[in-house]
C-alpha cells in the first residue's frame, strides 16, 4: 500500500467465489504452511540439528518462526479494520497453553532432575509450534482454494511417505542412511523394526506406530479428496482413489494392532461423510485392499490374525491395562496441574495412551483443556456441514471431522504427541478444521444477506 500502513489479513470469503479468486496475501499462509507440511513429512523424525537435539527438529523451528510471523501480524493489524475467523479452538488452544506455561512452573518450583527439565522445556516449545501452525492456518486460509490445495498436498506427502514404507517393507531397509550424510545434522534413535518375519515399514517416522498413525489420520482426506475431485472434473474415479488405496495398503502392512483398529476407524467414519452412491464404493475398494495384501504378502494373514487371538497374553496389552490402573497413584501428587508437560519419562512408566498421558502431565485442567480443543475442532468441522450451502466445502468439513477423529482414536494407543509426525498431523487438522469453519461461516452470511457473490467477494478482498 502505498500509505505504507500495516496490512490486515482480509476476511474469509465464502466457498462459491472462493474457488476461483484467491484473495491478495492469503497465498503467503498456504505457503508458510505448505513449507510445514515438507519439513514433518519428508524431513526423516530422528533428524536434527547438530547441537540442539530434540529441539533442532526442523518441522518445530518453522512452526515457532510461524507463532512469531503470527503474532507480528497481529500486532500490525491493530490499526485496520479485521474481521477475525473466529473460533472457539483459539480459547481451548489458549487454556491448554496457559495450563501447562503454569504446570511447567509449578513443576520447576519442586524441583525437578536435570533431564527431566530438558524434557519439560522441550515440550513447552513443541506445544508453542504446534500453536504456531493452528493460529496460522486459521488466520491465514481464508478461501475453499487455499484449503483445497493444503488438503491435496498433505493427501500427496502421505502418498509418497506410504509409497517409501512400501519399499521400507521389501526391501528390509530404512533406505533413508544417506541422510546421515547431511553436514551439520545429527541422527537420533532410528532403524528397521520388524515384527515376526515382517519388516514394519516407518517411512521417515521414528517408529512404525508414529508412521501408521499419521498415513491412517490422511485415509479420510484421501478418500474425501477424491470424490470432491472427480466431481470439479480434475479426474475420474476410480484413479482420484489411487493416493487413498496406496495409503490403506501400506497401513495394512504395518503389521500393528493399533494400525489396523486406526484404519478401521478411518474408512468407517469415512463413509458418513460421503455421498451415498461412492459408500458402498469406498468399502468395497478397502475390503480389496485388505484382500490384495494378504494374498502378495504370504504369511501377513496368519500374523495379523495371531496379533488378534493373542491380545489377552500380549506384553503390550497387559502394560496398557497395568498403566491405566495405576493413574491414581501416579497423579495422586498433582492431580488439578499435574506433575509437568513432558517430565513423566518412560523410567517411570510407559504410557502407551497419549490421554492419560496428558492427564497425568498435565493433571485434570489440562486434560479438561486439551478434551476441549479436540471437541471445538471437530464442532468446527461439522458446524461447516451445516452452515455452508456449498456441496464441496461441506464434503472438506465432513472429511477432515473424520481425520480428527480417526487420530484420537489412535491416540488411546500410544503417545502420539511424543512423536513429531503424528503430533504435528493432529495439529494441522485442527488448524484446517478452524479453516474451513470461517468459510463455512461465511457461506451462511452470504446466503442470508442474499447478496450477489463477486460482490461479498470483492468487498472481502478489498
Amino acid at each position: 500500500m502505498s500509505s505504507g500502513r500495516p496490512v490486515a489479513l482480509p476476511p474469509p470469503v465464502s466457498a462459491a467465489w472462493g474457488r476461483w479468486v484467491r484473495p491478495a496475501r492469503t497465498g503467503t499462509a498456504l505457503t508458510m504452511i505448505t513449507v510445514y507440511v515438507v519439513l514433518l513429512f519428508a524431513v526423516p523424525s530422528n533428524l536434527v540439528i547438530a547441537g540442539l537435539g530434540s529441539m533442532g527438529r526442523p518441522a518445530m523451528l518453522w512452526g515457532l518462526v510461524l507463532l512469531l510471523w503470527w503474532v507480528i501480524a497481529r500486532l500490525q493489524a491493530r490499526e485496520v479494520d479485521v474481521v477475525r475467523a473466529a473460533h472457539p479452538v483459539r480459547w481451548a488452544l489458549a487454556a491448554l497453553l496457559l495450563v501447562a506455561l503454569v504446570s511447567f512452573a509449578a513443576a520447576m518450583l519442586r524441583g525437578q532432575p536435570h533431564d527431566q527439565i530438558g524434557s519439560a522445556v522441550s515440550a513447552i516449545a513443541r506445544l508453542l509450534s504446534w500453536t504456531g501452525v493452528v493460529l496460522v492456518m486459521i488466520d491465514g486460509l481464508r478461501t475453499l482454494r487455499d484449503v483445497d490445495a493444503l488438503l491435496g498436498r498433505i493427501v500427496v506427502a502421505g502418498t509418497l511417505v506410504a509409497l517409501l514404507g512400501l519399499a521400507q517393507f521389501v526391501t528390509n531397509q530404512t533406505l533413508l542412511d544417506v541422510t546421515a550424510l547431511i553436514p551439520g545434522v545429527q541422527v537420533e534413535d532410528g532403524g528397521v523394526i520388524a515384527r515376526g518375519e515382517f519388516t514394519r515399514p516407518t517411512g521417515t517416522a521414528t517408529h512404525p506406530l508414529e508412521h501408521s498413525a499419521a498415513i491412517c489420520s490422511i485415509v479420510p482426506l484421501a478418500i474425501t479428496m477424491g470424490v470432491t475431485r472427480a466431481e470439479a472434473g480434475r479426474g475420474r474415479l476410480p484413479w482420484t482413489w489411487l493416493p487413498a488405496a496406496l495409503i490403506v495398503f501400506s497401513a495394512i502392512l504395518s503389521v500393528s494392532r493399533s494400525s489396523l483398529v486406526g484404519l478401521a476407524a478411518a474408512i468407517v467414519l469415512s463413509l458418513p461423510a460421503l455421498p451415498a452412491a461412492y459408500r458402498v464404493a469406498v468399502a468395497i475398494g478397502a475390503a480389496l485392499a485388505g484382500a490384495a495384501a494378504v494374498v502378495v504378502v504370504p504369511g501377513l494373514y496368519g500374523t495379523i490374525v495371531g496379533l488378534f487371538l493373542g491380545i489377552g497374553s500380549d506384553p503390550s496389552t497387559e502394560s496398557r491395562t497395568d498403566g491405566l490402573a495405576r493413574i491414581p497413584e501416579f497423579l495422586a501428587a498433582s492431580p488439578v496441574l499435574g506433575v509437568g508437560l513432558g517430565t513423566f519419562l518412560p523410567r517411570y512408566y510407559i504410557f502407551d495412551n497419549q490421554w492419560a498421558l496428558l492427564l497425568l502431565e498435565l493433571g485434570v485442567l489440562g486434560a479438561l483443556a486439551a478434551g476441549a480443543v479436540v471437541v471445538a475442532a471437530l464442532w468446527g468441522a461439522v458446524q461447516t456441514i451445516r452452515r455452508s450451502p456449498y456441496a464441496d466445502i461441506a464434503a472438506l468439513g465432513r472429511g477432515i471431522a473424520a481425520a480428527l477423529g480417526t487420530t484420537v482414536i489412535l491416540f488411546a494407543f500410544f503417545d502420539g504427541l511424543s512423536f513429531p509426525i503424528s503430533a504435528g498431523m493432529f495439529f494441522l487438522l485442527v488448524g484446517l478444521a478452524g479453516a474451513v469453519r470461517a468459510i463455512g461461516r461465511a457461506d451462511e452470511s452470504l446466503a442470508r444477506s442474499h447478496r450477489p457473490v463477486r460482490a461479498a467477494a470483492l468487498r472481502g478482498i478489498a
